[in-house]
């Protein structure tokens, strides 16, 4: 649908309502509300909520696409007078930074020359209603200058998370229609990923108090609509302060380690003497799992209402090694919380849409969730942020810079452009594994459901990708200029064994997609270009050991002598870049640097890699033992920890508690312990090749698939394990002789 109705607004950047009184002339056979307000908006008939969505519409690069949302509303309209409503809040459209906590770099990072910029100048609205009546005929309504508007009782909606809940917001007056500039440009486009709703509520439990502060516990750290009841004297404020830890004193801490205070507040105004009255946030969401609540009212109740995606739960797991539960369920958690319209990175210091784990961690999620729907919205995000060769931005110096043509940015949708290389750190914009989503996404996206029209959305945009790539290549074959393997305990970067992996790993994948779809000379030139960054990367980093084995070295440490990580040994292992002669030799390599560290060192971008290969290459057991060890780096340390959602890096007291960056091993659990492993695209035909720890006797997985469901289930009896495996639809299915042989 290009057109809906007018734009309306009341000419203010805080939250507004419009409304408007509908005569239906007849009973209704069918009614259908096409509805959008930026930055959020949720739509009423007749004082009701129409739908249990929150945070409409999704987020997005408003100059390339505006999302609406179409409503079924045949219920909710009979003959008579009906009160349509609208209520709008700031979200990413127009940035409320007036209160509460709204990110902002560092100072020991440059001042970036290219800030948010809003927009719009006014919180906007626009819908149509379309109506079919039992005798055949139609009518619609559309938003125009006959509405009406007035300030919303919410006076601050910050898209970080706190809102200002004062009094009523005054006079109606009549609607504006929205001048041409203050429309956004993006093309209107219907919502089609999964709603964001209430998954689940947690009861606030007070814990404690600390002169005169109450402070609440959620059980659960989570992304969250703050719900409470509280009842007062008119005019007294209670603020709901969130926090994801406690201080050393029991106090909630809003301080983020090494970076800076996310001082979130919900401040809600009493109306009345001693009634009882609801707190509610509207706009935008908590992340957390206490508050500290200041102020006289009493406090009735306190919940946190958690949401995520309302996609469908694909994976199911469980054994009888508790520890392996809590880790499934601390990551599932933590991706739940991060899975919005847009896969943030985290929920309270940033809210990025980074791109990396969207292919990173593709896997894991798609066992777990239906990303179908979600990942085509990402890759349409990709596809609005990538450059053309015209785009410019600010240099330090107030000089224009051009980003390049075919790249595509870190992050997607991208509101606040931090362009430049830090130095010292590398690009934060154009990395090449944040990037290469929108090829590697692509993959994933593929292999989980078979959908042809996947690839040929996005491979036009990824051939531009790749030949943006080739310009940062360097004299000595590589790329150097990202992040290496972000995360990495020990800060064994390696940049340009891991980037230029990625360079591989970009022109072989899309060289597939080309054969797919019938490109045989694209095909022919991608898989010489493929060889050719192959041979260079070989001829270059595969080396010998003292021991006379094979092996790859740090190119960034060459001086040093033959510097290994587990990264830089399992990227090229699993893109197959290894020459055969030296495949068991750097597999040994893989496992010797494992087993001299007992554990997984590696960052959010080597670590499925590494946790893939050794699997592939016989160290189940190194991976079981590692990821159950006590000590950081582990999954189960968070656990011991008391975490309840996953750090951001392998330490106590993260700066972040809730990233999901980290997640990979929950791929493992599915194609390493149940072993299901597709063989074709949409798990048409599927490998199971289980894997048992001596010290586990039962394991029980279940996906769902495109092609059907496949079960999995494992029980050691009499020191043997015997193996059952169901499937529905059109699964073929073959168990692992190795397996069947053990």
């Amino acid at each position: 649908m290009n057109e809906l109705g007018r734009w309306i607004t009341n000419k203010t950047n805080r939250p507004f309502i419009a409304r408007k009184e509908i005569v239906v002339s007849g009973p209704v056979k069918n009614a259908k509300a096409f509805v959008t307000g930026l930055g959020q908006f949720n739509f009423y008939i007749d004082g009701n909520k129409v739908s249990d969505h929150v945070l409409d519409p999704g987020w997005t690069d408003y100059r390339k696409t505006v999302q609406y949302v179409d409503f079924d509303v045949t219920k909710e309209l009979s003959k008579g007078n009906h009160i349509l409503e609208i209520e709008v809040g700031n979200g990413w459209f127009n940035w409320d930074m007036e209160f509460g906590y709204s990110f902002h770099f560092p100072e020991f990072m440059p001042p970036n020359p290219n800030p948010y910029v809003d927009f719009g100048k006014y919180l906007i609205c626009n819908m149509k209603l379309v109506m079919e009546y039992e005798d055949g005929t139609t009518s619609e309504v559309i938003t125009d200058d006959s509405w009406q508007v007035k300030s919303h009782r919410i006076k601050h909606s910050n898209v970080y998370g706190s809102e200002y809940i004062g009094t009523d917001g005054g006079c109606w007056e009549s609607a504006v229609i929205a001048d041409a500039e203050d429309i956004p440009s993006g093309k209107l486009k219907l919502q089609t990923q999964p709603a964001i709703k209430v998954i689940k509520s947690y009861e606030g439990k007070l814990i404690d108090t600390q002169n005169g502060i109450r402070i609440y516990d959620l059980g659960q750290n989570i992304s969250g609509i703050l719900r409470a009841k509280v009842k007062g004297k008119k005019g007294d404020v209670v603020t709901f302060k969130p926090a994801e830890k406690l201080d050393e004193n029991g106090f909630p801490d809003q301080m983020a380690k090494n970076w800076m205070l996310i001082d979130n507040v919900i401040s809600y105004e009493i109306l009345g003497d001693n009634t009882i009255e609801e707190v509610k946030q509207a706009f935008t969401y908590f992340a957390g799992r206490y508050f500290a609540v200041e102020g006289d009212a009493d406090i009735i109740e306190l919940y946190g209402d958690a949401i995520s995606s309302a996609w469908k739960t694909d994976g199911q797991f469980k054994c009888d090694d508790e520890r392996l539960n809590g880790i499934y369920d601390m990551i599932e958690k933590t991706v739940e919380a991060n899975m919005l319209s847009v896969h943030t990175d985290c929920p309270t210091i940033e809210r990025f849409a980074w791109q990396e784990p969207n292919h990173l961690m593709g896997a894991a999620i798609m066992y777990m969730k239906d990303g179908k729907e979600l990942w085509r919205k990402f890759l349409d995000d990709m596809r609005d942020a990538q450059h053309d060769a015209k785009d410019k931005f600010k240099d330090f110096q107030g000089n224009d810079f051009y980003p390049g043509d075919g790249l595509v940015p870190s992050q997607a949708p991208c509101y606040i452009p931090n362009v430049l290389p830090i130095p010292g750190m590398g690009s934060f914009y154009d990395i090449i594994p944040w990037g290469s989503s929108i090829i590697l996404g692509t993959r994933w996206h593929y292999i989980f459901y078979g959908d042809k029209s996947i690839i040929e959305e996005n491979y036009e945009a990824g051939l531009r990708y790749l030949n943006h790539l080739k310009t940062k290549v360097n004299e000595e074959g590589f790329i150097n200029h990202g992040l290496g393997d972000w995360g990495n305990p020990r800060g064994e970067l390696a940049r340009e064994n891991v980037e230029t992996a990625f360079l591989y790993a970009d022109a072989i994948t899309l060289a597939w997609f080309a054969d797919i779809l019938g490109k045989k000379e694209d095909k022919t030139a991608l898989e010489k270009y493929a060889e050719e960054i192959k041979l260079n990367y070989n001829e270059k980093l595969l080396v010998k050991d003292a021991e006379g084995k094979y092996c790859y070295q740090s190119f960034e440490k060459r001086e040093e002598g033959i510097v290994v990580t587990q990264a830089i040994e399992a990227l090229p292992l699993y893109w197959g870049m290894v020459p055969e002669y030296a495949v068991n030799d750097v597999a040994e390599s893989l496992k010797k640097t494992i087993e001299s560290s007992g554990a997984l060192i590696a960052g959010e971008v080597g670590l499925p890699y590494v946790i893939q290969s050794a699997a592939k290459y016989g160290m189940n057991d190194l991976i079981f033992k590692c990821i159950t060890r006590k000590e950081h780096p582990s999954y189960y340390a968070f656990i011991l920890d008391g975490e309840t959602t996953l750090g951001e890096y392998w330490e106590s007291n993260p700066r972040s508690h809730c990233h999901d960056m980290m997640g990979h091993i929950i791929e493992w659990y599915y194609n390493g312990l149940a072993g299901i492993k597709p063989l074709e695209p949409g798990f048409k035909k599927v490998l199971i090749e289980p894997y048992l720890p001596d010290s586990m006797n039962h394991v029980e997985t279940k996906y769902h698939s495109v092609s059907g469901d496949i079960k999995v289930a494992l029980n050691r009896i009499n020191d043997k394990v015997d193996i059952v495996v169901e499937s529905t639809g059109v699964i073929e299915y073959e168990v692992s002789r190795k397996f069947l042989e053990a």
